[in-house]
């Protein structure tokens, strides 16, 4: 394998994890749910890598095909988490134990917000859990009125701030976030602190493409790490270069939509490099899971089905593509938060064993495994590597 494209479909989980109800997930099943409540959802090719042929009760209705052109399983999270950096962080090899700290029930504590205050100046609304698009509406009249941010959180490690572009233009958040970012340490280490730029008048204010995510360094070595040790390219389309802190990445573009990654990924594929080409599509989580648009997840799937081919055409015969995602994000459960689910699997490419089902693997960490000795290069991750069942 000259080069590995790792494609997560943000928030795609495919069933509860066993501990499923003690994040209070139980039932959850982001892809089978959504067939459930949208039968005439239609997956063709994903279908025909194996998507419908994953182990579990009821994966079958997405649709069961005889011959597979792909490898196909599912991973389960060893990261006691279901969020966004956890699960990429897993994906590349490094599980992590100690959960990052979350602050759903008090919202962040006068020590955190009294540091702020103190070094921008500034009071802040909110500070609480909240939906994102919920709060603006809520408070944006009072935002534009006193111009003090609004903060919220989730149930993610997250630190959310959120202002309106004419008052405070991308980059000033953005500097904004980057000294929340400074103080959220320790104790009060969130995984993310996040830019949310919107804008809009009374009663309709709508958050913008602007988003930027500001994340605390990988705590151990990664795929990413390994990658660039071994003189290889990482090339990152979307949050990747967010997620993992720009550590280890060779070259970027930033794409703020599931159609500009499509054509990111297209654009690195038609240059000459060997390596890791890691791509992540926002708009299944952003977009739809996490405000509960059946609906628009549904139409994403299909739009990405879609684009599938032209990814699979622009493909070498030495390239493999593996498809999977972070965590779920059912659209149709009563919560708005992500989901501790299973990710699927799927894996392509002239030299992979088609039909090969890879059952139920126990870590994201073994395709970081997986990819680093399909890759050739060493390392010392996390997972147990399947390299050799993918073989013909």
């Amino acid at each position: 394998m000259k080069r590995a494209i790792l494609i997560v479909m943000d928030s795609v989980g495919i069933g509860a994890l066993p501990d499923a109800a003690s994040f209070g997930d139980e039932g959850s099943n982001t892809l089978v749910n959504i067939k459930k409540a949208r039968p005439d959802m239609a997956l063709p090719n994903l279908l025909s890598l194996g998507l419908g042929n994953i182990d579990g009760e009821e994966t079958h209705l997405l649709g069961h095909t005889d011959a597979p052109l792909g490898a196909f399983g599912k991973m389960a999270e060893r990261s006691s988490a279901k969020d966004t950096t956890t699960g990429h962080w897993e994906i590349a090899g490094l599980p992590t134990f100690s959960p990052f700290p979350t602050f759903t029930k008090t919202g962040f504590p006068a020590e955190v917000m009294g540091k702020l205050e103190t070094e921008t100046g500034l009071s802040f609304l909110g500070n609480l859990a909240a939906s994102g698009t919920e709060i603006i509406q809520e408070l944006g009249d009072e935002h534009l009125k006193t111009g003090f941010p609004i903060v919220y959180t989730s149930a993610d490690s997250v630190f959310q701030i959120a202002a309106h572009e004419s008052i405070f233009p991308p980059e000033k958040l953005y500097d904004l976030c980057r000294t929340a970012r400074k103080i959220l340490t320790g104790p009060y280490g969130v995984a993310r602190v996040i830019a949310r730029p919107f804008t809009g008048t009374h009663g309709n204010y709508t958050r913008t493409k602007n988003r930027k995510d500001f994340s605390l360094p990988p705590t151990g070595q990664t795929l990413l790490d390994d990658c660039v040790a071994a003189g290889q390219t990482v090339a990152a389309v979307g949050k990747i270069e967010d997620i993992f802190a720009m550590r280890s990445i060779t070259k970027s573009i930033h794409s703020t939509n599931n159609a500009e990654g499509v054509a990111a990924t297209l654009s690195f594929l038609s240059e000459d490099f060997s390596g890791l080409l890691f791509v992540n599509l926002v708009d299944f989580d952003m977009l739809y899971g996490h405000r509960n648009d059946v609906d628009g997840y549904q139409n994403a799937l299909e739009a990405f089905d879609r684009a599938l081919p032209s990814i699979l055409s622009a493909m070498k015969d030495d390239d493999v593509l593996f498809l999977t995602a972070d965590h779920g994000c059912d659209p149709t459960t009563e919560s708005t938060d992500h989901s501790r689910e299973y990710v699927p699997l799927l894996i392509y490419g002239k030299e992979i064993r088609a039909g090969l089902n890879l059952g139920i693997r126990s870590s994201f960490a073994d395709l970081g495994k997986t990819i680093a000795e399909g890759l050739g290069i060493s390392n010392q991750l996390a997972g147990e590597s399947f390299w050799n069942a993918l073989q013909k």
